[in-house]
């Protein structure tokens, strides 16, 4: 199973500041030297830490593929287009959310993706669509021919968390979170049983699988043993835990937990 990196709250951590500290630069070597397989990051439409100096930067001297998180606005298409990264992932996006909430709808934004999958195969980009994990998604996705999906595992990382994190459930506005402790478990349980159907549905059609949203050191095996599941995309724990050890240790043991 792949690990790609979101270097993202790099981004953020200089944009607290606006300096130049610290250069976002200097994590692609020790990420590779880690043994990641993929960089990622999202040029947001406010560019609230990646901006489109970073993605060009990135792109042109990253030696591992990029992948480029973006919406289906027309002037980060624009620049995507130009700055042709080895992969696009189409994900929603709002401007008033702290991160992604869910995945794209994609049965409602059929038309609209169809003309931007053309337009970025095109470019030679490979083309990933953000979907919440459902086999409904995954038979439009197939419909529009995209080489990936990526599923948002959000749902998951939010249960887990009220479980087995000690965490406040007022930080999850989901209603379901106010049940008791014994269904939270069976929520879980049909999560993950969940994930494990719809990726291998996806395999099954062709489709390759990414995971990604919420996945930390203490959730990720869960969806580390799902076979069907090529690559995962893990920023924020990752970079929370470099503030201890460095991001290169940080990464070697996301790495572990994953094998």
């Amino acid at each position: 199973m792949d690990l790609g990196v979101n270097i993202d709250h790099i981004a953020i951590l200089r944009e607290a500041r606006r300096v130049d500290e610290p250069n976002i630069l200097d994590a692609l070597s020790i990420v590779k030297r880690a043994g990641a397989d993929q960089i990622t990051i999202h040029l947001r439409e406010d560019r609230r830490h990646i901006n489109d100096r970073d993605a060009k930067n990135i792109i042109e001297q990253s030696k591992l593929p990029v992948n480029l998180e973006c919406s289906m606005d027309i002037e980060i298409l624009d620049i995507v287009l130009k700055l042709r990264p080895h992969r696009a992932t189409i994900v929603p996006e709002k401007r008033e959310e702290v991160t992604t909430e869910g995945g794209l709808n994609i049965s409602q934004e059929f038309e609209s993706l169809k003309g931007i999958i053309e337009l970025l195969q095109k470019r030679e980009i490979e083309v990933s669509l953000f979907i919440d994990p459902t086999f409904d998604n995954i038979k439009i996705a197939k419909m529009l021919g995209v080489e990936w999906i990526e599923f948002h595992t959000g749902k998951y990382a939010n249960i887990y968390a009220v479980l087995y994190e000690n965490l406040n459930r007022s930080s999850y506005p989901i209603k379901e979170l106010e049940l008791s402790r014994n269904r939270l478990k069976s929520m879980l349980e049909k999560e993950i049983a969940n994930l494990h159907k719809v990726s291998h549905d996806a395999v099954r059609m062709g489709i390759k699988v990414a995971c990604g949203h919420g996945l930390n050191y203490n959730n990720v095996k869960n969806i580390a043993k799902i076979s069907a599941v090529q690559e995962l995309n893990i920023g924020q724990s990752i970079v929370a835990r470099s503030v201890w050890v460095g991001l290169e240790r940080a990464i070697l043991e996301m790495r572990e937990l994953i094998r």
